[in-house]
């Protein structure tokens, strides 16, 4: 079958000059259904790409399973309603599971829909206040451009968000992209976590806002640098304040702002006396 993450539609550009028709390349969302031993965990629309890295980095991310030695098989099955990313897990494992499980429902652009109680969405996050990547004020500054050059899917359709890990004096290593701001961050750190980088020796990198499951996500992964071209929500912040997280927002044209934690990134303060 083979979902693809852009389909080609017709349609009509009505400019001030005119009216002309125009075909163009839109982002693709299909449901993904993440089954762990033949039940049903989650099922979220995403760009059909990276499924593999989506469903581990979910899985992580999520606290269903901890590491990849708890996953005893895995596979990909294409349905005519979607995609199944198929979990199988070691027994004890199973039974974990069991105790803590729940069915969510999210569509793009929400990483919360469909949890059952309030307690979910502001779970306690553990604190990656033992991640020591130390990163100079330009590599901040430059890594939200770094990661636009990283877009393929963007530059075809101009309608995706990408998700970056950049590791101090290398930069850009790794990205993703996605519809969905939080689909794009799972897909990053299910690829870091399969290929064995550790994500808490570098920074991840966001097109988009600083919401709060970006934060969890990323506290979940061990990493302790987030980083966008946009701003925190508060509760975001709060968050990373307390999981010991630096947010660095609005890193575009040279500079960035600074929000928490900022020991790992060394500046000057200037004397304004």
């Amino acid at each position: 079958m083979g979902f693809s993450p852009t389909q080609s539609r017709p349609g009509l550009s009505v400019q001030g000059e005119g009216v002309r028709c125009i075909t163009r390349a839109l982002p693709d969302e299909v449901p993904v259904a993440f089954v762990f031993d033949g039940t049903t965990q989650a099922v979220m629309m995403a760009t059909p790409a990276d499924i593999a890295d989506f469903a581990h980095g979910f899985a992580l991310t999520e606290g269903i399973v901890t590491n990849l030695t708890q996953i005893e098989g895995f596979e990909i099955a294409e349905h005519g309603e979607g995609i199944e990313a198929r979990f199988w897990l070691r027994g004890d494992w199973h039974q974990a599971l069991v105790a803590r499980r729940r069915y969510m429902a999210g569509p793009v652009g929400c990483g919360l829909c469909g949890i059952d109680s309030l307690a979910e969405a502001v779970r306690p996050v553990p604190s990656v206040a033992h991640a020591a990547p130390s990163f100079a004020a330009q590599e901040i500054a430059r890594a939200a451009e770094a990661l636009g050059a990283c877009q393929p899917l963007h530059d075809l359709t101009r309608a995706t968000h990408a998700a970056g890990f950049i590791l101090p004096g290398i930069g850009l290593i790794l990205a993703r992209e996605d519809v969905g701001r939080h689909n794009a961050l799972d897909k990053l750190i299910g690829a870091l976590w399969r290929a064995g980088i550790d994500p808490s020796g570098g920074a991840m990198v966001m097109t988009s806002r600083l919401s709060v499951e970006l934060v969890q996500k990323c506290a979940m992964a061990g990493c302790g640098v987030l980083i966008a071209v946009s701003a925190p929500t508060a509760h975001a912040l709060r968050l990373a304040e307390g999981a010991g997280i630096t947010l660095a927002a609005f890193a575009r044209g040279g500079g960035f702002d600074l929000y928490s934690h900022p020991h790992r990134i060394p500046h000057e303060v200037p004397d304004v006396a």
